[in-house]
């Protein structure tokens, strides 16, 4: 089986890894670029989702136990500077729809309530983060909060890669970051998901991340057909993509980078018959 890493599409800056699952080493592409830590924005909140489904685990279609907002969520500004979903103070908001409000319009401030729900404290709960990575091999990363705003989280593609597999096995997971959409908590409208490429070339989640220091930051999942017909999962993980810009200048070019790394994959599954592993 040839490998399509040396002709794939790599982004010129940052780093890149992907996995198309089912092919053992075949399916293994990368990492390209740079191997150091760098900032992940929000990127970051799919350790979050991953340690509070860990914690609180959900079946397919179950609301999970009502989470009450506090004084700190209810708070936050709505200024733009960083990305905040409005809540009211006391209302009840079922696990799955919080975990909607984090992962599709990327609320700031609902992954750091997710945070104190679970842990007390976000500082318990980052420690939390810290050693879910530490299990998973994430050797190469740190998280100083649970919502990715603080540039000192840092990780490489290649960890993020490990915990895209891992968290991607859950339903419930896989289920929120496939919504285009999420409804608002006063049911005045909808929030849209940050990730435009969702629905697009196979594309079934996973979650966008932009800031002046990381740039733009994607992990990413799609379907593909292999040769055979065979529907196989890819994961890819994009990163420091256009840093020192604008976040949304860093966005649209690791969406627009991803989407390039996706079709070149798909091209490669779509002629190639893997062998059955």
């Amino acid at each position: 089986m040839s490998s399509p890493a040396a002709s794939l599409p790599w982004p010129r800056e940052g780093q890149s890894s992907i996995l198309v699952e089912g092919l053992g080493e075949h399916g293994e592409l990368g990492p390209k670029g740079t191997r150091k830590p760098v900032p992940i924005a929000s990127v970051t909140k799919v350790m979050t989702a991953y340690v509070v489904l860990r914690d609180h685990p959900l079946e397919e279609g179950e609301a999970g136990p009502g989470i009450p907002v506090d004084q700190e969520a209810a708070g936050e500004p709505l200024s733009g500077v960083e990305s905040a979903v409005p809540v009211i103070e006391g209302q009840r908001l079922g696990e799955r729809q919080v975990l909607e409000l984090m992962l599709i319009p990327s609320g700031n401030n609902i992954a750091r309530m997710l945070a104190r729900w679970d842990a007390g404290s976000e500082q318990a709960f980052v420690r939390k983060m810290n050693r879910a990575a530490h299990t998973l091999g994430m050797d190469h990363t740190t998280y100083t909060g649970a919502s990715g705003f603080e540039p000192t989280t840092t990780s490489t593609s290649a960890d993020q890669l490990k915990l895209a597999e891992q968290v991607m096995r859950d339903g419930v997971f896989r289920s929120v970051v496939a919504r285009t959409h999420v409804e608002k908590p006063d049911r005045s409208g909808s929030l849209p998901n940050t990730d435009t490429l969702l629905g697009t070339d196979g594309v079934i989640g996973i979650k966008t991340g932009s800031s002046t220091p990381a740039g733009g930051a994607l992990m990413w999942a799609a379907t593909a057909p292999d040769g055979s017909g065979r529907q196989r999962l890819v994961l890819g993980v994009v990163l420091y993509q256009r840093p020192g810009t604008s976040p949304q200048e860093g966005l649209e070019a690791v969406l627009e980078n991803s989407r390039a790394l996706i079709q070149g994959v798909r091209r490669w599954l779509s002629a190639t018959e893997p062998e059955t592993r």
